[in-house]
């Protein structure tokens, strides 16, 4: 289990910075978001009664007067006690390549289970498409309301419902916005894909990684050439149409589709890791990767995605908030390569977690792969606050 300390520079800056104006013991943490401000409110400073000042995203603000002496939220510093060992009995009890990555958002700590290893993404990496977007929509190169025509020669292969309408209209023109909308919260394959065409192919995606310094992030070339290539097929656009990409893959010999699954899962080319994930999340809550208006408007869009409702989320209790991106790969004889959810819960006092739980290759039934979810988001529920 790897277990590590996130904030201790945070706090070692704050220290110092009391120091030098003499009140060393008045450093000032940053504090759960409350759920209850409107949007526009949460990123506003809040002033509480004692005159300190936090801000609900990004790094802690100081007042001109010093904090109140307390105990600091015993959660805050450390997992709580018992969390730890729990999330290790999960992840030693089920079959096949798991990782899990929990991180306290509004903290210091984070802890894992494998969570350095490579874990196909498949449509987890829908996030980061949307990411590279709305960076260039922040940096003026691309706008929401901009529009992308998208024909038959665009489709893409598996999950993409806006193919029906290419194919019946013969083409559809939607904004940047709505397809952000639909490759997230459908998990649709042909919005991705149309995201990925306009903001520069994959490339410019692997630079939004690596200038955001996200880590062992990787991005695939795309829909297209990465599930034919986990097939062990060639791709021709003729796939996408119907069932002839499945048509296809069957006729394939057993041994081609067991050498291409093979390959695949040893070094996955859109490979992340579950910490990495974890702290893109993280970065993310705290308004460090994107605008304020872009980060508001992704974890709302997030907030409705539709695909993976008994996964994470399910384990959750009521009151609690989860907002989140699911990814599914390809079965190979009752093995699938990828199985993930990955999102941030708010607890009802607005504390906030980053829950990253992959399946690298599993043969567990679905439902036993979903309870494994419920039972690693409830149990972050069940320790909150210890």
């Amino acid at each position: 289990m790897k277990f590590e300390f996130t904030g201790k520079p945070l706090l070692a800056a704050l220290t110092s910075a009391a120091v030098l104006a003499g009140c060393a013991s008045s450093a000032i943490v940053p504090q759960p978001r409350a759920q209850h401000a409107p949007p526009q409110q949460q990123q506003q400073p809040v002033r509480s009664s004692t005159g300190s000042v936090t801000v609900p995203i990004g790094q802690p603000v100081r007042s001109q007067l010093p904090a109140p002496r307390g105990t600091l939220d015993p959660g805050f510093r450390r997992p709580p006690a018992g969390l730890s060992d729990r999330i290790n009995g999960l992840w030693r009890a089920f079959p096949g390549k798991t990782g899990i990555a929990i991180q306290r958002i509004d903290g210091e700590w984070e802890f894992s289970e494998r969570g350095g290893d490579l874990f196909p993404q498949q449509s987890v990496s829908k996030l980061w498409v949307t990411m590279a977007v709305l960076d260039a929509v922040d940096q003026g190169r691309l706008r929401l309301d901009q529009m992308v025509r998208i024909g038959p020669d665009d489709l893409a292969v598996f999950h993409q419902p806006l193919a029906a309408r290419v194919l019946a209209e013969g083409s559809v023109t939607m904004s940047v916005r709505d397809l952000i909308e639909t490759a997230i919260t459908h998990s649709d394959n042909l919005a991705n894909d149309s995201l990925l065409r306009t903001v520069g192919g994959p490339d410019a995606v692997r630079r939004f990684i690596a200038n955001k310094g996200l880590g062992s992030i990787r991005f695939g070339p795309g829909e297209r050439l990465l599930q034919s290539g986990t097939a062990g097929l060639t791709w021709q656009q003729s796939y996408s149409r119907g069932r002839n990409f499945q048509t296809a893959r069957a006729a394939l010999p057993d041994a081609t589709r067991k050498a291409a699954m093979d390959n695949y899962l040893a070094n996955p080319v859109d490979g992340a890791s579950p910490s990495a994930i974890a702290s893109a999340l993280t970065r993310l809550a705290r308004g460090t990767l994107l605008s304020p208006e872009s980060t508001e408007y992704l974890l709302g869009v997030m907030s409705r995605t539709k695909s993976g409702p008994r996964r994470l989320k399910g384990g959750l209790p009521p009151g609690w908030q989860f907002l989140h991106k699911t990814g599914t790969g390809q079965d190979y004889k009752g093995m699938t390569a990828g199985y993930n959810d990955i999102g941030i819960a708010t607890a009802p006092d607005g504390t906030r977690y980053a829950i990253v739980v992959m399946l690298g290759n599993t043969t567990s039934p679905i439902p036993a792969r979903m309870s494994l979810m419920q039972a690693v988001s409830g149990a972050v529920a069940e320790f909150h606050g210890r």
